[in-house]
């Protein structure tokens, strides 16, 4: 069975399982009001190192709040945002975010647009790259019943950072090395894939998911 199946029915396995109770968007939208400052208001952020969290999926967006709060997921600043937060206010935020409208984002001039392209839509057999149209869908939208987070029209740097994040986590598990970087991916998936990444080509798919929508 080749990697592309095996996504697809793990994807379906997410779909059948990963059944959660919505939050309130209404109590979510006044929650929010302390996300602003690094998230923008409705979650979209004009600062390209946060991510923007509108439109994204609810189930992904509660999970990465969980994990902050169970340090699954490191960042300082997050940390402290989520500390005092309750299961219901995280629920809550995740609902209120989902609703929102993404703001369309823009690759660089410069980039390699063809490289992203090719990498995102068929991966990169020879090095074991699995295309991430499998997981992140053709529009970029994600699978938000499998919590697969929707890609298109997300800043560059934020996704060049995380890409290089789930990369550095693998290298560190492979030398044995202690520290953490980001490994809070189903089953290594993101690692896996990440791992096989050169710098040229994360910076060249992270811009060409921004251009899309």
């Amino acid at each position: 069975m080749n990697k592309l199946a095996s996504i697809f029915i793990i994807a379906i396995a997410f779909t059948s399982i990963n059944v959660f109770a919505s939050g309130n968007v209404a109590k979510g939208k006044v929650t929010a009001a302390t996300c602003v400052a690094c998230h923008g208001i409705q979650g979209n952020s004009v600062v390209v190192t946060f991510p923007k969290l509108a439109g994204q999926g609810e189930g992904y967006l509660l999970k990465q709040l969980q994990d902050f709060k169970s340090n699954a997921r490191q960042d300082a600043i997050m940390k402290g945002t989520v500390a005092s937060l309750t299961e219901s206010n995280m629920a809550n935020l995740a609902a209120y975010f989902s609703k929102q409208t993404i703001t369309q984002g823009v690759a660089s001039k410069s980039a390699n647009i063809a490289l992203g392209e090719q990498l995102y839509r068929g991966g990169n057999k020879d090095k074991g790259v699995t295309a991430c149209i499998a997981c992140h869908g053709p529009t970029g939208a994600g699978i938000p019943s499998a919590k697969f987070p929707a890609l298109a029209s997300q800043h560059a740097t934020y996704i060049t950072k995380q890409l290089i994040d789930f990369r550095q986590d693998a290298h560190n598990t492979q030398v044995g090395a202690s520290a953490a970087e980001r490994n809070n991916d189903y089953e290594g998936m993101m690692r896996n894939i990440t791992k096989h990444l050169s710098n040229k080509e994360i910076e060249a798919v992270s811009q060409y998911i921004a251009g899309l929508h």
